[in-house]
């Protein structure tokens, strides 16, 4: 929220963020997205994912961060120029002058003092929130994911081909392995390298670092990662995303470290209950997820929470509220400060929308 105490968003955004420039977002800085896995970033889910030069990591490993690319956009906002690749934005905005976009929810979660000093362009930042994936290692194979992100899905693509006569947005996501996005093995990844080269300055910036994947339980870097949590005492917030579908062993060491990290959060995805569910994530068993949730709300240390995502798709509408009620027992029976849920609209691929659903359908 704002940072004085009555202000509003239209507020703060005339108070700190006009002051910077009519362009300016902090998550250019501060935040950012890595896959490590095939070496590409972006500073929130907006704009499109671009590579990391490797030749700039050789003496700079916080380059998987700090692109020439996204200097380049930095130096656009700070002139007041609007960088295209960030137009959902500024189509929100141009829909009423006072409209509040996200660049507005990704800058006021910093410090405005912060914020007041960033002069310049062109100087490496250390980020305060990170999302990052080690790899794409995963068990399932979601309907609304892609081979880049999941290597079950990857399999399935080598086994049985391409999917044919699909007309598919989203980089062509059903037309290909995914193998660009595997391009090194995990021990001799040199962006995976410069993380851990750039981690020992990088953890006293941060406020938050959230582990993504494929499925983050799968990797020995996630482990490597929650062990210096638990032995250094680190203060940040961790989160780490999980399908929770994972074998059992890993989903106990889960539940076992999250009561040795001080500040840490679960978050998990499911958008409908039963077979439904299982449908539409390949390799989900909706009852074992249901288990592993309630086992980890019983048994673990989630100082920040559960949290719930559902990627409202064309496939989940049907029973969702069965998944609402499930969401509201959980909040009843381990506190609303323990159980979490979001919604965000699916918009690739698009034939997954809701939107996609024909009338009939769309008014029951």
């Amino acid at each position: 929220m704002p940072e004085k105490k009555g202000e509003t968003y239209l507020e703060y955004k005339k108070r700190v963020i006009d002051k910077k420039s009519a362009s300016f977002c902090a998550a250019k800085w501060f935040n950012s997205t890595i896959w490590l896995g095939s070496g590409m970033t972006t500073s929130c889910h907006h704009p499109p994912a671009h590579s990391i030069n490797l030749k700039e990591l050789a003496d700079n490993p916080s380059a998987i961060h700090n692109t020439k690319h996204k200097k380049q956009m930095r130096k656009m906002m700070l002139e007041g120029t609007r960088p295209p690749e960030c137009e959902y934005c500024w189509k929100i905005e141009d829909i009423k002058r006072d409209n509040i976009s996200d660049r507005v929810f990704k800058t006021v979660i910093y410090e405005d003092k912060d914020i007041e000093e960033i002069t310049e362009w062109d100087t490496n930042v250390d980020l305060k929130t990170l999302e990052i994936a080690f790899d794409s290692n995963c068990n399932f194979a979601c309907s609304y994911c892609n081979p880049s992100f999941s290597t079950k899905w990857a399999q399935d693509i080598n086994q049985n081909g391409n999917y044919k006569n699909l007309k598919s947005d989203g980089a062509k996501a059903f037309m290909h392995n995914g193998a660009w996005a595997r391009k090194h093995k995990n021990e001799e990844n040199p962006y995976i390298e410069a993380f851990w080269n750039w981690w020992p300055k990088l953890s006293q910036s941060f406020d938050e670092l959230r582990v993504t994947g494929g499925e983050p339980l799968m990797s020995a870097e996630t482990w490597k990662l929650i062990d210096f949590f638990i032995k250094e005492e680190s203060n940040i917030r961790l989160s780490i995303n999980s399908n929770l579908g994972a074998k059992a062993d890993l989903v106990d060491r889960l539940i076992d470290s999250s009561n040795k990290i001080k500040n840490f959060s679960v978050y998990t995805s499911c958008e409908a209950v039963g077979s439904q569910a299982e449908y539409i994530r390949d390799g989900l068993k909706y009852d074992y997820w249901k288990s592993n949730v309630e086992k980890l709300l019983d048994k673990g240390g989630l100082s920040n929470g559960l949290h719930i995502m559902m990627t409202i798709n064309s496939l989940c509408l049907f029973n969702i509220t069965e998944l609402f009620d499930q969401i509201l027992d959980w909040k009843k029976q381990y506190g609303g400060d323990q159980v979490y849920w979001s919604v965000n609209l699916l918009r690739f691929p698009s034939f997954m929308s809701p939107l996609a659903l024909p009338d009939h359908i769309k008014n029951i």
